[in-house]
């Protein structure tokens, strides 16, 4: 597992992760109003925060592992320093029309009902929360013994936690959905039909109702 500096390095050489990322933030970039602020939930090292802050948008940034921290506030230094970029202790801290959560930072909670709870009172009427999420359905994962031993998980509960360190979980899109209600609706899955087969990441958008 990669942390901090390490981490951040691996996903800027990546070509499979770069190309993940940069799928990700368009989409943000394309739904988010001009100047709209939003906030990157598990920011991460700020590699997604620099390229909201770039393109004009006032950016937030939670980030609770110290060691990504750390990064964070070398890499967005500048921006931190203008403010463009805005280190919280709380996503609770500010409210904005738009809440990102790259690379599975959903995939590491339990339950999300309480997490959208909370996010109600951060995202304005109207705005959304943009995550990507392991694909449970990636065929690529077919091999791993712990995948196949979850397939029934899967089709009876929409649902289950791979036994490791990090207790990563994978979920059916319609069990985020319905933790996400009624505060939000899911307006996008991508990709959608054949295509989970083959991608590692699923991305989920929704709308605050």
């Amino acid at each position: 597992m990669h942390t901090g500096e390490q981490y951040h390095e691996f996903m800027l050489a990546s070509p499979r992760d770069r190309a993940v990322r940069a799928r990700f933030q368009q989409l943000a970039l394309d739904l988010l109003p001009a100047g709209a602020a939003v906030l990157d939930f598990g920011a991460g090292t700020g590699i997604d925060a620099k390229a909201y802050a770039a393109n004009g948008h006032p950016t937030f940034v939670f980030e609770p592992a110290e060691a990504m921290h750390d990064c964070l506030m070398r890499h967005c230094h500048d921006e931190i320093a203008s403010k463009s970029i805005v280190a919280v202790a709380s996503p609770l801290a500010c409210t904005v029309q738009a809440v990102t959560a790259n690379f599975a930072v959903l995939n590491h909670f339990v339950d999300h009902a309480v997490l959208f709870e909370q996010l109600s009172r951060v995202v304005q009427q109207g705005g959304f929360v943009l995550a990507s999420l392991l694909n449970p359905y990636c065929l690529g994962d077919a091999r791993y013994r712990w995948w196949r031993a979850n397939l029934l998980n899967l089709v009876r509960r929409g649902h289950y936690a791979i036994p490791s360190e990090s207790r990563i979980h994978r979920f059916a899109p319609r069990i985020v959905a319905r933790a996400a209600m009624p505060y939000f609706r899911l307006e996008r899955l991508a990709p959608r039909g054949l295509g989970l087969a083959s991608e590692l990441y699923m991305f989920l958008l929704f709308r605050r109702v």
